[in-house]
């Protein structure tokens, strides 16, 4: 079966309601990214980290997947299919995808805020985070985001399964977020490479096919030009 990887953005999740913070109007632009998303907010303030992080959960918690994420489970029918996402809600484990990776966290988890963060996380229960709720080795625990000026633990995992697909589906990115927005380019064996997105400037190589078109409109062309790449 063909290796089929899906590399899915902020666009994907904003059709089922979900701001971003690149775009006017909703969460984003009642804080400042430095005050909520770096590792120095988080030594600064905790407690208004916690507040923004807890009112995205909210928001997360409140939205459903859309047509578009249940296109790429019914990629399933044609071949393995991974889904690489910098989106940190859960809609494509919630539409059924059977193998996610996140490149930034996922907000319904915890994970501590000492040395070895990167090696145990918590699911949430509810829809909030607070300074008090510590690990067990006593460290308060953080939401499970990667935030600007961190590592991204996953990009080397992801790469490699990006280096291995055969039909390679980018969606709702702008592809200005790096190092995330540079792993497309490890897909030098893919025979297939889509990419889905209404804005015409999108900086990818000629060899992607263009659907300048929203991800719910855009995947159920993409799902054709599977299925016919496919038969050849």
């Amino acid at each position: 079966m063909a290796n089929i990887v899906v590399f899915s953005g902020a666009g994907m999740s904003a059709e089922s309601g979900i701001g971003t913070f690149r775009n006017s109007g909703g969460l984003w632009e009642n804080y400042r990214i430095e005050e909520v998303a770096t590792p120095e907010a988080w030594v600064k303030n905790p407690q208004k980290v916690h507040e923004f992080y807890n009112l995205r959960r909210k928001e997360i918690i409140a939205t459903s997947p859309n047509h578009a994420h249940t296109k790429v489970v019914e990629l399933e029918r044609y071949g393995d299919v991974q889904v690489i996402t910098q989106n940190i809600d859960d809609l494509h484990e919630r539409s059924g995808s059977s193998c996610v990776i996140h490149l930034h966290g996922e907000i319904r988890y915890a994970k501590s805020s000492g040395p070895n963060q990167e090696q145990a996380y918590y699911r949430i229960e509810g829809d909030s985070l607070d300074i008090d709720d510590k690990c067990p080795e006593g460290y308060p625990l953080r939401p499970h985001v990667v935030w600007f000026g961190e590592n991204v633990p996953n990009y080397d995992k992801a790469q490699q399964i990006i280096e291995q697909a055969d039909i390679l589906i980018v969606i709702g990115t702008s592809l200005q977020v790096y190092p995330a927005a540079g792993l497309i380019h490890y897909a030098s064996r893919a025979t297939l490479k889509i990419v889905i997105d209404p804005d015409e400037r999108l900086d990818v190589s000629k060899d992607f096919v263009q659907i300048k078109s929203a991800a719910t409109t855009g995947m159920d062309r993409c799902l054709e030009l599977v299925k016919e790449h496919l038969k050849q």
